[in-house]
């Protein structure tokens, strides 16, 4: 039976008698519970509003026509429901990675990658690398994954489950916890930040005074600081106002501007210093 391993990253390590095991999947069954629920909840909440406007319809009408289309509508959010299943129930499997055992204890000459029903082994001197991936967005992490790049040019990504632990994990831990696992002669440790800039403008691009607030500045200095930063900005009119204007933002890049505000901030004060100490 596999116990904790004390080592970082905490929560996301078991130590078996055979090695470490960095786990990605929990519980399979719960997995494809997770599955199964999505299949089934989405066509039903795209589909619910419609055939809940059709039932009203008959029930007040009693139209031949309404009761055609509901049964209808009715039928195909089954059908989507039924294709999801199938699709889901083979996707996940096939593409599911539980977890890796880096075998043997000391420093790891070979990985064990479990996937849903069966394992595959690869040489840890046929790695050319390991890359974690985390995916942010408006200064969140959203995801992160961990891709084995073969020499053969082979890639396998493992994503965690459903609130995994490993979704918690910290960046730097997990890192020195792989690098140390492999050894510094063996396949490269690396990081890879990706930040999901997909905004729909001009609904979620943001506000002066939101960034004004998120910067720490007023807002009369906004327009400078994002055209410095080389921040994009989108002028227009909304409906219904006659003649103003509102200029938003695209906030990819906001949360990254912010940090270097704060850095800036920071040194202010030791510069100070430094220049007040010749004449004191």
């Amino acid at each position: 039976m596999a116990t904790r391993d004390p080592d970082p990253p905490t929560g996301v390590v078991s130590a078996t008698a055979a090695g470490a095991r960095l786990v990605f999947v929990p519980s399979r069954l719960r997995e494809l519970g997770v599955a199964l629920g999505s299949s089934v909840l989405i066509p039903l909440w795209i589909a619910a509003p419609l055939l809940l406007a059709f039932l009203v319809v008959v029930l007040l009408t009693q139209s031949a026509v309404a009761w055609a289309l509901f049964w209808i509508i009715l039928g195909l959010t089954v059908l989507a429901v039924v294709g999801l299943i199938v699709g889901l129930m083979w996707v996940v499997p096939a593409t599911m990675v539980r977890w890796i055992e880096f075998r043997p204890h000391d420093s790891a000459t070979h990985l064990v990658i479990a996937r849903f029903l069966r394992s595959s082994t690869v040489a840890a001197a046929d790695l050319e690398r390991i890359v974690v991936v985390e995916r942010f967005r408006l200064g969140q992490r959203k995801s992160i994954k961990v891709v084995l790049h073969t020499g053969r040019g082979g890639e396998i990504a493992c994503e965690p489950a459903f609130r995994a632990p490993v979704c918690l994990a910290d960046t730097e831990g997990l890192l020195a916890w792989l690098t140390s696992r492999l050894g510094s002669d063996r396949a490269v440790v690396e990081y890879q930040k990706e930040i999901d800039q997909n905004f729909c403008c001009p609904d979620e691009w943001w506000t002066p005074s939101a960034l004004a607030a998120l910067w720490q500045v007023p807002v009369s200095a906004v327009d400078e600081l994002a055209d410095r930063h080389g921040i994009r900005n989108y002028r227009y009119t909304p409906r219904g106002a006659a003649r103003d204007t509102v200029t938003v933002y695209h906030p990819g890049r906001a949360h990254e501007v912010a940090e270097q505000l704060r850095g800036e901030r920071s040194l202010r004060p030791e510069a100070g210093s430094a220049d007040a100490a010749p004449g004191a």
